[in-house]
Order: C-alpha cells, then structure tokens, then sequence
C-alpha cells in the first residue's frame, strides 16, 4: 500500500511537469470522455505561459523529469500510435544531453573498478567530451603503451534512480491497462518492460563490451562498416574501455563532402548495413543516431555507443525480409500471409482484405523519392489499418520500428534523394533466396529433424512429470479446500483496512500538490 501511494505521489509529480511545461497541449481533448476533458483543462492550469510550442514541450518536459523520462521519450519516439505522429517525429530528436558530473568522480568511479589510481593506468586523463542519461566519456591514453581510449563512466547513482522511475511507470502501465481497454493492444507494459530490460544492459558496461565483440565478429566481412575494439582488461561493470575513433559524426554534412565522402554512398550503405544486422545477423545496434555514427578517413561507416542493441529471432528475420521484398515487388497478399502466419493478425480476418488494406499503404510510396514519401500520412494509414485489423504490438518489434525509423532520417539527411526501396532489395531478396531456397529448406528440415530426436529422447522424463503432477491434482482434489469463518471475516476486514490507507493517501498528495503550487514548483 505505502508502495502504491509513492508511485501515485511521483506520477502526480510527472504528471505536474507535464502540465507546467505545456505538454499535456498535445492531448487532444476531442477524444476524451467528458470527465476526462474537465481534467485536462483543470491541469492545464498550471501551465507556464513562456511554454514552449508543439511538441518541443514534451521534449522539455521529459528533460527537466531527468534521465530515465529522457530515455523513456526516446522510446516513445518509436510509437507514434500513443503519442500521435507529429509527436514521435519530434521526439526523435530527444538527444540524452546531460550536464556532466565532476571529473573527480568519474576517477573515483575508475579507482574503485580497477584498483589503481587514474595515473597509474594512464598517461592522460580528459575532462568528459560526451555525457548522457546514463555515463559519460572522457579520452585517455595508456600509460603502458601509449594507445588512444575512450572510457566511458557510469553516472553515479543513476541505477538507483532508474529502478525508482521504472516502478513507478510499471505502476502506471498497469493502470492503464486496467482501465482502458484500448491501451492493451499497445501494451504499455511490455513497452515498460522492453525499456528496462535496455537500462539494464546499459547500466552494466560489461555487456555493452559484449555486444561490440559480437557486432565486430558479425560484420567482420563489412568492408565498409566496422565498430571499435573493447580493452577487456580496462573494462568492468562501471567503466568501459574502447579504441578512440577519429571520424567525421554523419551530421556534420559540410565536414564530410569537404573531406570528399560519397554522401549517397554513405546513405546506402547505411541502410543496407543496418537491414544486413537485423536480417542477416539477428543481432542489430538499436541506437543509430548520427551523434553514434561517423565515417572515417576510408570511408567506412562506424558505429559507437553499443549500449541499446535489438535481437530478432529466425521467425522475426523471416517476417522483416519477405515484408520488404512483398512491398519491393507488390506482392501485397504474400505480405498479408506472413502477417497470418507469424499470427500477428487474427485469424478472423481476411486475408483479402488484408492485402487489400496494404495495398492502400505501399502504392502510395511506390517510386518516389524518399523527399517526396509523407511518412506522418504514412505512419497515420498504418495504424489505422493495425487497429482495424485487431493488431497487437509486437514488443519484440519496437526496437527495430525505432531504429528503421532513425536510420531512415539519417540516410535521407545525407541523399535526400535515396531509394530506399532499391536500397533495400538485395540485403531481403539475398537473405530470402539463401534461407527459404534449396539449400535454406534441407537446413530448416535438418534443424527440425534435431528437435524431434530432442523430443523423443527427453519423452520418458516428460511422462513421469505428467504422472507426477496429476498425483498431485488428485491429492488436492481428494483433501479439498475449506475456508473457515475467522478466515472469511479477515478476508472481510483487509479491504476496509485498504480503503482506509488509501482515502489517508489520498489526502497526503493532495496536500502535496496544494504545497507545490504554492511555492511554484
């Protein structure tokens, strides 16, 4: 119960900052219920009168919350079905500036994980040149052998504040799909959880090693994309130790036609080094912005910032590869199959007039230039078209949504003009042909023949867990339950009890926020 109130306490708190910041703006009142509408205007209230406009408010507003609201808007970047298409376009802008902690600490923080003092493992030690929601980078150079790193370091405290915020949003989540029925098809609370799993990665650098060891060996036949090597022996949990790369960021266009790159090029091999992770490799960098993207004097695009990464499994791979080469060639009813197959549409439904509703969205963006595509009327058709087909959000899928959609703005920033279509034909056809051909179709059978000898061998253990098992239900049913009266009148009492704390609740916050206006917040 205490539990509860403090998360209705620093949800009011959110929902305070929002309204001061004029975010809440964005919500359009129209389709609301009444008692819903007279709330939204008693909210907005509070709103400052310098408030920003549009949806530069939500990004001030998540900023001023602090990191886990940053991270948590840069998710919603990636679902524009919850906070409407302009919104999720603005928020991908959300970059996780934050003012830097004190160098002092990040070496305090070093010295603890190592065991050494800062000047006994390097040369040079730099003030931080990058902070984000969750660790900060500084350049240093061995004192050993002299080579160029990029340490990055953990921001103190920043787990703790993490696990605070994200119950809280568990705890909204499930309110939300308590009381409305059309957030369950969103499902907030996978969308929660999908970000904490990520924080969680993120906030242990050791897996952030990881996942640039396994992207290195994944691309290591890329000639034209590489990641930087992890030092091990300089890496723990809290601080993590990479080569340096001297590169041009992809945002600085002026810098990298002065230094002669192919802009077009680049943009191609973006897409098709992002679509060769996630459909080739199963394994994608799910943070592409251009400030973790540069090109380097060969003209290979490299990526830093590992922290966020996506796996798809062979269904998902299969789902991503024949969508887009159904789209590249307008096959609109074989796109409409995969969607029943992997079961993302129920079965209720036609597959007629699936193909035909996706039909209404690829004909549109078919041979036009990546300018000339209006993805806001786009993404609006789509998930119109979702709902009324009874889609689910695929959570597994968010990561890849977002990362296509960020991927996609910064190879148009570079060629305005990109096909992105054409970009993408020989990564899906090449992977479809090679896994769904010949020589794909022996190894999905090879691969089926080992499960089913996986099966049969473990069939004798199987069945003594039945036996057990249905020994068990028989004892349970044979004794029965019994409820006694002093039982029932417990059971009775505690929602009493319940209510109680929670009118005293109740009024506590409400006092709270009486405070917080008063004293302007």
């Amino acid at each position: 119960m205490i539990g509860s109130i403090a998360h209705l306490v620093r949800n009011l708190r959110t929902g305070f900052v929002l309204a001061r910041e004029g975010a809440l703006s964005l919500v359009d009142a129209s389709v609301l219920p009444p008692g819903a509408r007279l709330g939204l205007r008693i909210a907005r209230l509070v709103e400052r009168r310098d408030a920003g406009t549009g949806a530069t408010r939500l990004s001030a507003a998540l900023t001023r919350l602090g990191p886990s609201y940053v991270k948590f808007g840069q998710f919603l970047a990636t679902r524009p079905d919850i906070v409407g298409v302009q919104a999720a376009r603005d928020l991908e802008s959300l970059q996780d500036r934050m003012p830097p902690f004190p160098r002092a600490e990040a070496e305090a923080t070093i010295e603890a994980a190592l065991g050494r003092p800062v000047d006994a493992v390097f040369s040079s030690f730099s003030d931080p040149v990058a902070a984000a929601s969750i660790a900060q980078v500084h350049k240093a150079v061995t004192a050993r052998d002299g080579r160029v790193l990029a340490i990055k370091v953990i921001r103190p405290g920043v787990r703790e504040r993490f696990a605070r915020d994200l119950q809280a949003m568990r705890f909204s989540a499930r309110i939300a799909e308590r009381r409305l029925p059309e957030a369950r098809r969103l499902k907030p609370t996978g969308t929660v959880e999908i970000l904490a799993r990520s924080v969680a990665v993120e906030t242990d650098l050791r897996l952030e090693a990881a996942a640039l060891s396994e992207l290195a060996e994944n691309t290591a036949d890329d000639t034209d994309f590489r990641v930087p090597k992890p030092d091990w022996e300089l890496t723990s949990r809290d601080i993590l130790a990479t080569e340096w790369i001297d590169g041009i960021p992809l945002h600085r266009l002026d810098a990298i036609e002065a230094a002669g790159h192919d802009r077009p090029a680049l943009a191609r091999n973006l897409i098709q080094s992002f679509l060769k992770q996630a459909i080739r490799d199963g394994f994608f960098h799910a943070d592409m912005h251009p400030g973790n993207l540069m090109v380097d004097a060969e003209g290979r695009l490299v990526a830093v910032d590992t922290g966020i990464m996506g796996r798809l499994g062979l269904k998902e791979r299969r789902f991503l590869a024949e969508i887009l080469l159904g789209f590249i060639l307008r096959d609109y009813r074989r796109v409409a199959m995969v969607h029943f197959e992997a079961g993302y549409v129920p079965p209720s439904h036609s597959v007629e007039d699936f193909a035909q509703a996706l039909r209404a969205i690829g004909e549109p963006i078919h041979d036009r230039r990546a300018d000339e595509i209006s993805m806001a009327k786009l993404l609006t058709l789509l998930f119109e078209i979702t709902a009324l087909f009874d889609m689910t959000t695929r959570t597994e899928l968010i990561m890849l949504q977002k990362t296509m959609v960020v991927v996609e703005g910064v190879a148009r920033s570079l060629d305005p003009k990109l096909n992105i279509w054409a970009a993408a034909e020989p990564v899906a056809r090449g992977w479809i042909e090679r896994h769904l051909g010949p020589i794909g179709r022996v190894e999905q059978a090879g691969r089926g023949l080992a499960d089913l000898a996986r099966v049969l061998a473990d069939a004798p253990e199987m069945a003594q867990r039945a036996e057990r098992i249905l020994t068990k239900l028989e004892t349970v049913t044979d004794r029965s339950l019994q409820l006694e009266h002093d039982s029932i009148t417990g059971i009775g009492r505690r929602p009493a009890r319940a209510l109680g704390w929670i009118a005293w609740g109740l009024w506590v916050i409400v006092a709270l926020l009486l405070i917080g206006i008063a004293s302007g917040f």
